[in-house]
């Protein structure tokens, strides 16, 4: 039996549901002219911008989502499967800021510090897929987002979740993965990456959001619809009407996304939260932020679409009993709901600030969730009389050849991160972090890449990185990466 937990009954489901398909035909959906022609195909109307979607246009594309799909790794295996209740976790992304490693202070996120966090998570079986998880403040902005997924290519072989924040950047991207998979087709059929598309609360598809996922849908790259609703400021302040707004922002998104290419990949994902009437802030760490999260995911999981959430992140500035208190929470929280991404891991301060040490802290509750998900089983032909019929009411187990043969698949044994009283650990949690950060570093070998592709990867964002006014692309170990093109 896996263990499992639902906060939503199906009358409760179809509740949600009946009012978010009643919001997305009336007061209808805000939407981009970039989707006016395709929207009228279908028959819905739109008016001053606003399209009025029928029940069963949204029905009609909701059918026709695949339930399930892998994004693949640098060697075309597949590494991460969407659908059902597979779990899966990777670092949170695009944040600005990093906690320093030396002074323990937020500053501005280098290209340096990027390397740094991809070349961890590499490392850590926790996280099956990167993120481009940092905004790299060395780098022209608008060469932001591809040069991020440039640095994760060179430097995993993982599967990415990344996203693009305008049209070009997006088309920039795609012909980065294309080469790096061998081509077009080679892309569509083994996808290394998904990306995430975030409609404007409240239920407004903006002109670069719009573009993002019809263009994804027709490249046929899997899309991830991050719905952001914020209870009480961009969403009602109940959580189940949060979840209505929720459902009609994905379920308009999916609808622009199948009329671009009826059966392309897209994922039922969130990045929901409460907003705090006391201080403005919008914690990611509170009990029913992760709530939300569930409630959404459940939603998504109803319909039988790929899900994700936002969770294991904290809200404090520190690596401190509170940040991890949230973020283990949480990490619990959305494995027992069986969400199939989950982002986050890494980030603290409301998502303001990413930490490499506490990307490795994360990685120690995330086991934990992955082993309470592996649940209790029979190992054994008899439960526990067999072994009792070997010892007596001596109770010596450890002697039993069963003892040395199972427990290390009934035990979880964490890294030195984890104090378990073994004596030549040191020092508290953030130390021994920082310990394991150093080792992971010197362990971390780059994936071996084709000289020729690497050529071609160069070449490529060398044309793209002249065009923003770049000379030379920072934090890349092969010597004088030259722009070329």
């Amino acid at each position: 039996m896996r263990p499992k937990l639902e906060l939503l009954d199906q009358p409760f489901l179809d509740r949600i549901l009946n009012e978010a398909f009643q919001l997305i035909e009336n007061p209808g959906v805000r939407v981009a002219p970039y989707v006016f022609d395709l929207l009228a195909a279908a028959g819905v109307p739109v008016k001053d911008g606003i399209a009025h979607i029928p029940e069963n246009v949204a029905r009609g594309a909701l059918a026709s989502v695949p339930r399930e799909f892998f994004l693949y790794d640098h060697a075309g295996h597949a590494a991460v499967h969407y659908g059902g209740d597979n779990v899966h976790f990777d670092p949170g992304s695009s944040c600005l800021n990093i906690l320093d490693p030396e002074t323990q202070k937020a500053r501005p996120a280098l290209s340096n510090d990027l390397v740094r966090m991809v070349q961890v998570a590499e490392m850590l079986p926790q996280y099956a897929a990167q993120s481009t998880a940092m905004v790299c403040s060395d780098v022209p902005p608008e060469m932001g987002d591809w040069y991020r997924l440039l640095l994760v290519l060179w430097h995993s072989s993982k599967p990415v979740v990344t996203g693009a924040f305008s049209g070009p950047t997006l088309r920039i991207m795609l012909e980065l993965l294309a080469i790096e998979s061998g081509g077009v087709a080679a892309l569509k059929q083994k996808p290394r990456a998904v990306f995430d598309v975030c409609p404007s609360p409240p239920l407004n598809w903006s002109e670069f959001a719009s573009e993002n996922i019809v263009e994804l849908a027709r490249a046929g790259v899997p899309a991830e619809i991050v719905s952001m609703p914020l209870a009480g400021a961009t969403a009602p302040v109940t959580l189940a009407g949060s979840v209505v707004q929720h459902a009609a922002e994905c379920i308009s998104g999916i609808v622009l996304h199948q009329l671009a290419s009826a059966g392309a990949p897209i994922v039922w994902g969130a990045a929901p939260a409460i907003f705090d009437m006391r201080t403005g802030k919008t914690p990611m760490g509170a009990v029913e932020t992760a709530m939300l999260d569930m409630a959404c995911a459940q939603v998504g999981k109803y319909l039988g679409v790929p899900t994700h959430g936002y969770l294991v992140a904290g809200d404090g500035k520190f690596i401190d009993a509170q940040t991890e208190m949230e973020s283990g929470i949480s990490a619990v929280l959305g494995a027992l709901a069986g969400i199939n991404m989950i982002s986050g891991a890494g980030m603290l301060d409301f998502l303001a600030c990413h930490s490499i040490e506490k990307l490795v802290i994360d990685a120690e509750a995330i086991a934990s969730a992955q082993r309470l998900l592996e649940g209790i089983r029979p190992r054994t032909d008899t439960l526990a009389t067999a072994m009792f019929a070997k010892t007596g009411l001596q109770g010596d187990f450890l002697t039993l050849k069963e003892t040395r043969a199972l427990f290390r698949s009934e035990q979880h044994f964490p890294s030195d991160v984890i104090d378990r009283g073994t004596e030549t650990l040191s020092g508290d949690i953030l130390s021994r972090a920082q310990d394991r950060v150093r080792q992971l570093l010197a362990a971390y070998q780059q994936p071996d890449i084709n000289p020729a592709l690497q050529d071609a990867l160069l070449a490529c964002a060398g044309r793209h990185a002249r065009t923003a006014g770049l000379d030379r692309m920072p934090a890349f170990s092969r010597p004088e990466p030259a722009l070329r093109g």
